[in-house]
């Protein structure tokens, strides 16, 4: 997350450069290139993230009640494949790659959200986004997600309330099942974000801790 000048940045149609970092679309696959110095311990990052799209989504609809923020997944299922010359390591799994804009500021607009997906046993992929806007009623958008690119909506599962992070950020996330979902483990939790793996049902589907996941995201806004 280093932040850079404007000189630093160059876009084109197919390649978009943050100093030594690139990212490149081929019309098949995005590469990310990583050449970054971690803080706090400066040490080398570098290596490269491959993602491949099994198919490009048009879904997108407004988070909040003015339509000032939108969001929409670009390629909700994909595969990826991550191979780190530093650290060295290297993976490949299941992928997903979304996009969010925005006409002001999201603390603006929003209290708070929480957002999951799921990779289902069929290979689609089902999304819970559920927010808090700081004018008028909450909303909640949930839709399943093809390979092919389509997409059908669904009735979100009563929301359970869930242990807060270590940061005191209040999370909660559906499930279908009268215990509610689970936390399995926290991967990042920040002071206004945190993401973790969850066991829970939805769709009919127990998601267990073993694949397909649940990957959850909490966000608290900044207030005024």
């Amino acid at each position: 997350m280093t932040e850079r000048g404007r000189e630093q940045i160059h876009r084109s149609a197919h390649q978009f450069k943050i100093g030594p970092s690139s990212l490149r679309w081929t019309g098949e696959e995005l590469i990310i290139d990583i050449d970054e110095i971690n803080v706090p311990w400066p040490k080398r990052v570098r290596g490269r993230v491959t993602v491949r799209p099994k198919g490009l989504c048009r879904f997108v609809t407004a988070l909040d009640n003015e339509g000032l923020h939108r969001w929409g997944p670009i390629a909700p299922c994909s595969t990826v494949n991550v191979d780190m010359d530093s650290p060295h390591v290297s993976w490949q799994g299941h992928a997903y790659m979304d996009s969010n804009e925005g006409d002001e500021p999201v603390d603006k607009g929003f209290w708070d959200w929480d957002w999951a997906r799921a990779e289902m046993a069929n290979g689609d992929t089902s999304v819970v986004y559920d927010v808090r806007p700081k004018k008028g009623p909450g909303r909640i958008v949930s839709q399943r997600f093809s390979p092919d690119g389509s997409h059908t909506p669904f009735e979100a599962p009563t929301r359970y309330p869930l242990p807060a992070s270590a940061w005191r950020i209040k999370r909660a996330m559906c499930s279908e099942s009268s215990e509610g979902p689970q936390i399995v483990s926290t991967l990042e939790d920040t002071p206004f974000y945190a993401r973790s793996l969850l066991k829970t049902r939805l769709l009919g589907e127990d998601l267990p801790c073993t694949k397909p996941w649940m990957f959850q995201g909490w966000f608290h806004g900044l207030c005024d």
